[in-house]
């Protein structure tokens, strides 16, 4: 393949984020195969996660058309919400945030760090939220253009054609990973929220002919609309970058596993995240991915993955989301301490 011509993009997140391997949780739930995740979790701080590889692109873009503000939205712990406010603030850029959802009378998890970045603030019902989003973004807009601003609207999780070049970046890490690991095949499995990580995987793996089957695992909605989204995702990418390559790889999505709903997760993903980090030292969430990293768990058992001795999971992020729902878990077992 011919070099990538990437857009402009500016330094936000920690990279290379490390490959590891899961020796115990290999022995616990692999069967034989090995467990490796990819710690994306350690792309930065504040802004760690998924959604700073996309930000990287679209703050450049913001700059570069001359924006001082950027408008976006999600529900009250958000995360791509509480990375654009950082992000925004490292930049110098304002931020306006639309969330679904009535405001908390404290603030806690990702919405308090939204406050204390600064960003302004807007909560709205769910029905509110869900028919009128986009006159939401066009009200403020007009509002910001109004006081002789210019504010740009990124759609929910940074999901669309410009952000989907976060995670074809990856994939370029990720060869290097592969080859370093000496990883020859695997699937690479990961939470889809809004879509817009496993868009840009599923293009780099291609583009950059990475012997990985990539796996979304729904945290809500479900299969036809994520194979819906990744492919609007994948058109709109190639309207705003008619130069791009074709890419024909196939969109695959493991359904099931949404439990009772987005940000909803079910006693035994408690379960597992609580085992997971003390067997690992390695801490989920419930709402992304402890839901998918249980997920394919499942499909493991269940023999999807049996061509492939190795199963990547991509780690999103999001463990500001545990704290809000911190007494969803239980803990056994005896008291150690003197």
């Amino acid at each position: 393949m011919a070099a990538l011509e990437f857009p402009p993009r500016v330094e936000l997140a920690r990279r290379s984020t490390p490959l590891q391997f899961l020796a115990r949780a290999s022995e616990r739930w692999g069967q034989g195969h090995r467990l490796w995740v990819k710690r994306d979790d350690l792309s930065g701080c504040l802004l760690s996660g998924n959604k700073v590889r996309k930000l990287e692109f679209i703050i450049a873009h913001a700059l570069a058309e001359g924006c001082d503000t950027l408008i976006t939205c999600g529900g009250l712990q958000s995360n791509h919400c509480r990375a654009t406010a950082f992000a925004g603030a490292q930049s110098g850029l304002a931020v306006h945030l639309l969330l679904r959802g009535e405001e908390p009378a404290i603030g806690e998890g990702n919405f308090l760090l939204d406050q204390l970045a600064g960003a302004t603030i807007n909560c709205y019902p769910k029905h509110q939220y869900v028919s009128e989003l986009p006159d939401l973004f066009a009200r403020w807009q007009d509002h910001y253009a109004g006081l002789g601003r210019k504010a740009l609207a990124i759609p929910t999780g940074g999901s669309d054609g410009l952000g989907a070049w976060g995670y074809i970046a990856a994939c370029e890490e990720l060869a290097s990973d592969l080859a370093a690991a000496g990883i020859d095949s695997a699937h690479l499995v990961t939470a889809s929220g809004s879509g817009g990580t496993q868009a840009g995987l599923t293009l780099g793996a291609s583009l950059y002919d990475l012997p990985l089957t990539v796996w979304g695992v729904n945290v809500c909605d479900d299969e036809q609309y994520f194979l819906d989204k990744v492919a609007a995702d994948r058109a709109d990418w190639r309207a705003r970058f008619p130069g791009v390559p074709s890419v024909t790889a196939q969109t695959r999505v493991l359904d099931g596993y949404v439990g009772d709903g987005y940000g909803i997760a079910r006693p035994e993903v408690f379960a597992l995240i609580a085992e997971l980090a003390a067997l690992e030292g390695l801490l989920l969430d419930p709402v992304y991915t402890g839901k998918a990293f249980q997920g394919m768990l499942a499909e493991l058992d269940a023999g999807r993955f049996r061509d492939c001795r190795d199963i990547i999971f991509l780690h999103t992020g999001g463990v500001f989301g545990v704290f809000p729902q911190a007494q969803q878990f239980t803990f056994t077992g005896a008291d150690m301490r003197g």
